[in-house]
């Protein structure tokens, strides 16, 4: 006899404002909590120091969480100059020091290499695996980690601030896969200066804002009351870059029974990737293809 789920089938998006000293999964298992939710997820994991945008989906809305892991993402961090760590931020043990620091001129120029297809080498502790094994756990352990290059999209890096010769801040967008200490680590590098993390907040990611965002005390505040569902966004909010075709409601039926379904003209081409909707609300999203979608995964709703 299969497990019966517990929780609400509710549905929809939260923008939660993580605060710094909390892991992306605990404050996904507050929300869930919170929400009485069957499932949860999130997109894109901030690490425990990190604060900003972490966008957690209920419900149905998981199906729609690569939609907002592979969309852009924005960052504003603080690196400190002079100082390597064993894990590129400040929770590390400091490995080598310097006293050379750049000039503001010469930061704004070595930034340049680091925009556009970039191979980046994530930070030895991260949740990489190798081995099938994480790699912090193995750094942790003392073992010596290797981490092979990764492709890295980045399109914008820019100075924000030097508040002091020692600190610089700076804005970032880049694609999925993104590690901030791993630019803090390799810029500092590059400036012969080394340099680590000191602070890092995500101010966007894909669709969401901070102003969507709201805090782990007001979600705790409404936890488990009628009141809390109004904090929720549409599920259809992680479909935001994806082209909508509306259906009919015969086209719905097939489309929820996991076959082909007629849709609307629209300014999808041939093979691109689209949702249906009906009445406003997701039915399916798949493959368009002459006046069709056909259906990779649908929606209970």
């Amino acid at each position: 006899m299969a497990r019966r789920k517990k929780g609400r089938d509710i549905s929809g998006w939260l923008v939660v404002d993580k605060p710094a000293g909390v892991s992306s999964n605990t404050v996904v298992g507050k929300i869930r909590w919170a929400f009485s939710a069957n499932k949860a997820g999130h997109a894109g994991t901030l690490d425990p120091e990190a604060t900003g945008i972490l966008a957690i989906a209920l419900g149905e809305a998981t199906k729609t969480v690569p939609y907002i892991t592979d969309a852009l993402k924005a960052y504003d961090f603080t690196i400190r100059l002079g100082e390597a760590t064993n894990t590129d931020d400040s929770e590390g043990e400091v490995i080598a020091t310097s006293d050379l620091r750049p000039s503001d001129e010469e930061i704004i120029a070595a930034l340049a290499p680091f925009t556009g297809d970039i191979l980046q080498v994530p930070p030895k502790f991260s949740a990489v695996k190798v081995d099938g094994k994480r790699a912090y756990a193995l750094s942790r352990s003392g073992e010596d980690v290797t981490l092979a290059a990764r492709p890295l999209y980045v399109d914008e890096l820019t100075l924000l601030e030097r508040s002091d010769p020692d600190h610089v801040t700076l804005h970032m967008v880049c694609g999925k896969g993104g590690y901030v200490r791993s630019i803090a680590r390799d810029l500092g590098d590059a400036l012969g200066c080394h340099g680590h993390v000191r602070s890092l907040r995500r101010v966007w990611s894909g669709p969401f804002e901070l102003e969507d965002a709201v805090t782990l005390e007001q979600v705790e505040a409404l936890a488990k009351t009628p009141e809390i569902d109004e904090m929720l966004l549409p599920l259809e909010t992680g479909l935001a870059d994806v082209p909508e075709l509306p259906t009919t409601i015969d086209g719905a039926r097939k489309l929820r029974n996991g076959n082909p379904g007629m849709v609307l003209a629209s300014d999808a081409q041939y093979g691109d990737e689209a949702w249906a909707s009906l009445d406003g609300k997701a039915v399916a999203v798949g493959r368009y293809k002459a006046g069709e979608l056909h259906p990779s995964r649908v929606f209970k709703q």
